[in-house]
């Protein structure tokens, strides 16, 4: 039986929504006791990742209504922290389903607030909503985008005025802001056309765009001297999101003309047609671009998710099939490249610093040491990485950051953004192949050697899903459980124990443990902070592929008995 609360919400919008799909959804779900809860049961969570959530009518949807009332808490956050002359905000929107309505409509409130609305005539990736942050001087910002998610989701990231997702703190103070609106009485709006003519949304110009680009080409290793072969033949993919332009544009004008683009991924499309998964981690969304590959005879395959901050890629093999890289294989190479370019070109800064997610292969540690290059570990998520960026800022050593990744294919080698940016990421590994290809070197060839060099590392990430109210609790009792007394796992003794949930190395408390173990082996627990799961990541090191894959599995099993 659902509660009258409930039910007294659902009469609300019934009685208040306007817009004809949504008010004839909200019509077809009476009767329908089990629709009608999921629809309205709670307030679709806002965190420091913004809104995520399937598209629909209700208060636990992604609508117009749930967009402008968390636009409003942005606004009155803004209107409270920012003094009139710096009260601005850039919005962005990538390629899914309502993504350019929901930014309008935030332009609208914001605009209604008496903020200045910056938003892209057109969709961009994430990478330049960030960059138009901090470019244009603005207060916030906002990325309408679900990232890698199936096409019925959608979301709303918000930026704080340092190009980086918002803070724990911002989050709170922004949902406090949220919790006081009442979404049909208390959120102004504006209209979108009239805003434009008034000069309170304005066009994000095609100057903001260029300059993006051009910085991003400084991130080359290359100097005037050095010759490359630049004909190498590519095969790219969007995955109908937001990175054709820029990708291509880039590629082109650095010299990468041999550029086959996958038709029926091209362009902009929400409903990812042939990629329901539209995430380049997944073979599914790398199959059709790995087709296109074999066919031309590609030397390299590059995809770039909905929203173009992850890069993911596919070599040829010595087969002649074709092979997809990890995240973790994939910066590491990067890594060590541009370590070796620098310090080649005499680029290398005396303090250098290299930032990774605790979950990414510990074995680029060990990369970035041999170069002198300080390693910093972070939580799960890119504005921790962005976090360390603006930290060296302030100490007037911005310059020292040379690089940042995280396992999920997300990579940053300049502190002009301070996100992930798979626009950069596609340029540096299109450069670093054609470098290598020049000497006669091929990817998996170089990824070998560093194997060879540091020994073999594997990294692995199971996931565990726990749905509903009952499966939240399991998680917290697993987690407990594992901060009992650990000593092995597999036959593999832990060495030293990091609880993240007491505060570690300056960094926010949470619910994250890692295992450091012997023989360069580590576990790491965490609950997911976006979907109802949770991850173990096994990196484990040895003398080979095969070695590595039988201690993987033992810890495997003895980890599997902790999440039954």
């Amino acid at each position: 039986m659902v509660n009258e609360k409930i039910l007294g919400t659902y009469q609300t919008w019934l009685d208040n929504v306007k817009e004809a799909d949504l008010a004839a959804e909200l019509q077809a779900m009476k009767g329908d006791e089990g629709k009608i809860e999921d629809a309205f049961y709670r307030e679709l969570e806002f965190g420091t990742g913004g809104l995520r959530g399937v598209l629909g009518a209700g208060t636990n949807r992604m609508n117009v209504y749930t967009v402008a009332r968390a636009a409003q808490g942005l606004a009155d956050y803004v209107v409270k922290h920012f003094p009139a002359e710096a009260r601005s905000i850039a919005i962005s929107y990538d390629s899914r389903i309502k993504s350019d309505a929901f930014a309008q409509v935030s332009a609208d409130v914001f605009a209604a607030n008496g903020i200045k609305a910056h938003i892209y005539p057109q969709l961009m990736p994430t990478p330049l909503l960030s960059y138009a942050v901090r470019a244009l001087g603005c207060a916030a910002g906002v990325m309408v985008t679900a990232s890698h998610n199936p096409s019925k989701y959608n979301g709303y990231k918000v930026y704080g005025a340092d190009g980086c997702q918002i803070t724990t703190e911002a989050a709170d103070a922004i949902l406090a802001e949220i919790e006081k609106l009442d979404s049909f009485k208390d959120v102004k709006r504006s209209d979108f056309e009239q805003g434009i003519k008034d000069g309170m949304i304005a066009w994000i110009g095609e100057d903001v765009y260029t300059a993006f680009i051009e910085r991003v080409k400084q991130e080359s290793m290359l100097t005037a001297g050095d010759t490359i072969d630049k004909n190498v033949a590519i095969v790219y993919t969007p995955l109908n999101g937001t990175g054709l332009k820029p990708v291509t544009r880039i590629l082109k004008e650095s010299g990468f003309t041999n550029i086959t683009v996958v038709k029926e991924q091209e362009l902009p499309d929400g409903n990812f047609p042939t990629c329901p998964y539209p995430n380049p981690e997944i073979y599914e969304a790398m199959k059709l671009g790995m087709e296109y590959a074999a066919r031309e005879g590609a030397d390299l395959l590059l995809a770039t998710d909905p929203d173009c901050d992850r890069c993911g890629i596919a070599v040829r093999d010595a087969q002649g099939g074709y092979q997809l890289l990890t995240g973790n294989e994939t910066g590491m190479l990067l890594l060590d490249y541009i370590c070796s370019r620098r310090i080649a070109t005499g680029r290398m800064p005396a303090r250098p610093v290299m930032v990774k997610s605790l979950v990414s292969i510990d074995m680029a540690s060990r990369i970035a040491r041999k170069y002198g290059v300080e390693v910093r570990d972070v939580l799960t998520g890119f504005k921790f990485i962005g976090e360390q960026i603006g930290l060296l800022e302030k100490e007037g050593h911005e310059s020292d950051y040379i690089f940042g990744f995280e396992e999920s294919y997300g990579y940053l080698s300049g502190s002009y953004v301070r996100d992930k940016d798979a626009v950069d990421a596609a340029f540096l590994i299109c450069e670093m192949f054609a470098w290598y290809k020049t000497q006669g070197i091929g990817l998996l060839e170089k990824l070998n050697s560093l194997y060879a060099e540091y020994g073999y590392c594997l990294n692995k990430t199971n996931s565990y899903t726990f749905e509903g109210v009952s499966g939240f609790e399991k998680m917290k009792q697993i987690m407990a459980s594992f901060r009992g007394e650990m000593t092995a796992f597999g036959g593999v003794k832990v060495e030293k124990t990091l609880d993240y949930l007491t505060g570690i190395d300056g960094l926010p408390k949470a619910d994250v443990i890692k295992f450091l173990m012997e023989n360069n082996c580590s576990v790491v627990i965490r609950p997911s902070g976006t979907e109802p799961k949770m991850k173990a990541y096994i990196s484990v090191s040895a003398k080979d592929k095969a070695a590595c894959e039988v201690i993987q599995q033992k810890i495997a099993a003895d980890l599997e008995a902790y999440f039954k």
